[in-house]
């Protein structure tokens, strides 16, 4: 290890982790966000939302200079970017929709209005949730034998399906671990995070150095993971960004990188 390497590089879920479920806050985290830029950390979230929405928030915290992962993987913002390039992904998982079995309901066959009230964003924030270029969240509206009738088909077609905290999104394939893996190759810092709360976050709270499990109680639990017993991976007790900043406490402290734990406020 050398002098010049990163301490520590954080992936972080947005949605029910570092932003609140009901008002998509991440205020509550700023004094961690703020120790995180103090130590020379790098952030990098790792999202289902899309470029143009994942963009301003990188801006608005502070950490325009690291890359993003984007719709759960299948994309990477780079740095200082406000946006990424190319549908053509995007309109081949659209193509593909009608040869499946009916029952979802992707954001392209929702209008902006539907989609402000499925997220529970704000008209133009869901504006952007529709700006898609890799992959397609949507709603399942059928039953339970019917989903695994319909996830069968995507399959044979080469789609990868995903459920997440709130939609079940489907693409071509890539992963928010698969990106975090690269990510890590370029930068090598000594030490890695990964911080999430559903379960398209379990392969990257898995292969990070220390995985965070953030308390939704707007969600089934995650199941007990191997790595907990050996305190690879933790749980936090709080929810949302207030559980966000409690792990990254935590392991700040256990990683030696501060001395105190990080103050409320």
């Amino acid at each position: 290890m050398t002098a010049s390497r990163r301490p520590l590089i954080v992936f972080s879920d947005l949605d029910g982790t570092l932003l609140g479920h009901g008002d998509y806050s991440w205020a509550p985290a700023a004094p961690a966000l703020r120790q995180l830029r103090r130590i020379g950390a790098g952030l990098v979230l790792a999202s289902s939302k899309t470029a143009a929405e994942v963009a301003p928030l990188r801006a608005e915290i502070g950490f325009d200079d690291w890359p993003a992962i984007v719709e759960n993987g299948c994309g990477l913002l780079p740095p200082g970017q406000a946006d990424s390039d190319g549908t053509e992904t995007y309109c081949k998982i659209r193509a593909l929709l009608p040869d499946l079995p009916r029952g979802f309901r992707g954001f392209g066959d929702l209008s902006v209005e539907e989609v402000t009230e499925a997220t529970g964003l704000p008209l133009a924030e869901a504006a952007r949730a529709k700006t898609r270029q890799s992959s397609e969240p949507g709603i399942w509206t059928g039953t339970g034998q019917g989903l695994e009738e319909f996830l069968a088909a995507a399959s044979a077609l080469g789609l990868t399906a995903r459920r997440g905290g709130r939609f079940l999104t489907l693409s071509m394939g890539g992963t928010k671990a698969d990106r975090m893996d690269e990510i890590l190759r370029a930068h090598g810092p000594r030490h890695s995070i990964a911080l999430g709360d559903a379960p398209n976050d379990v392969e990257m709270l898995q292969r990070a150095e220390f995985g965070v499990i953030v308390s939704n109680d707007h969600a089934p639990p995650l199941p007990a993971l191997p790595g907990e017993a050996t305190g690879h991976i933790l749980r936090t007790r709080q929810q949302g960004p207030q559980g966000w900043a409690e792990g990254i406490s935590r392991l700040l402290l256990e990683l030696d990188l501060i001395r105190e734990p990080i103050a409320d406020g």
